[in-house]
């Protein structure tokens, strides 16, 4: 384990000690419910965590986010908060955790949330943080703080698809190679998504560039709606991209029974679904996660589009 993995570990473990609001949350993980659902070769889990009720809800609006103060500005965090420095990053362990070991990443600068030119960093922070997941989630795309930009990590191997993407290659995957990456376009009838590996640096930010250039809508100037999960392992990167459609599904604003409070982010796509309110955990079932996936990702037609662009 390098030194940034055994810093940040410890970094943990002394925050659980010194900070109450964390010790208590991640005390509560013990206790966070999860049902499964089994799909055709993967596995989505549902987790009960009314701790992310803070994200879930979290007001992302303009007006809402100017009038609070930033809470990933270093002035405005708990005084109890301490981080490990990594180049233009503190890594915080995150008070309303999702995996057992879960982390949020911010930049130093009060910069938005946008991931293009910040790749590379993504890139190394994984690279460094090796048996960790990290993950982005775009301004309106499961990010509680579009305003300050920053990444997220947990455990591998806690969300399904960290160890299932191979298995979904092999089943659905469209495999080609270019300009040292390998690429496949994975659709297994409940997300449309992108696999980028490559052990070369500057090859997937070369790539990664071109797939924001083909998602960017011409008429814009918001970043393209997308999630990232990255991960570095036995010498080489591997990137999932999933293109998004909607930041949040019907079912979130709907009134009485049709009501499922989930805000899709990364962890979502990766096949852990948050519901912080006990109703939505003990009546949702796959055609509820079907219509929520179906909604918040690129479509078939539009994803088929984009693939062909790739290849060419």
């Amino acid at each position: 384990m390098n030194s940034i993995s055994k810093e940040i570990k410890q970094l943990l473990s002394d925050q659980k000690t010194e900070w109450e609001l964390a010790a208590k949350n991640f005390a509560g993980l013990e206790n966070v419910q999860v049902r499964e659902f089994q799909f055709d070769g993967f596995t989505v889990k549902v987790q009960f965590n009314p701790g992310r009720i803070v994200s879930s809800a979290a007001k992302v609006d303009k007006k809402s986010i100017e009038a609070r103060p930033c809470f990933l500005c270093a002035t405005n965090r708990p005084a109890e908060q301490r981080g490990v420095t990594f180049s233009d990053y503190e890594v915080l362990v995150n008070p309303f955790p999702i995996f057992p070991e879960h982390f949020t990443i911010p930049a130093f600068a009060h910069t938005p949330q946008q991931i293009k030119g910040n790749f590379g960093s993504m890139l190394d922070l994984a690279q460094a943080m090796e048996g960790f997941s990290l993950f982005y989630n775009g301004p309106k795309c499961g990010a509680s703080a579009p305003d300050h930009f920053h990444f997220q990590a947990g455990n591998a191997g806690f969300m399904p698809l960290d160890e299932e993407s191979s298995a979904l290659k092999e089943k659905y995957g469209d495999n080609w190679e270019k300009g040292k990456v390998n690429y496949c376009a994975i659709k297994d009838g409940l997300r449309n998504f992108l696999v980028l590996e490559a052990d070369d640096k500057m090859a997937l930010i070369n790539a990664f560039a071109h797939i924001y250039e083909e998602l960017e809508d011409p008429q814009s100037d918001e970043e393209p709606m997308l999630n990232i999960l990255a991960r570095y392992d036995d010498g080489g990167w591997r990137i999932l991209i999933f293109p998004r459609a909607l930041h949040r599904p019907s079912q979130y604003f709907a009134e009485g029974e049709e009501n499922i409070l989930i805000s899709p982010a990364s962890v979502d796509m990766g096949g852990v679904l948050i519901t912080p309110q006990e109703k939505d955990f003990l009546k949702i079932g796959k055609h509820d996660i079907e219509s929520i996936m179906k909604q918040v990702l690129w479509p078939d037609k539009q994803f088929d589009k984009l693939i062909r662009k790739l290849k060419q």
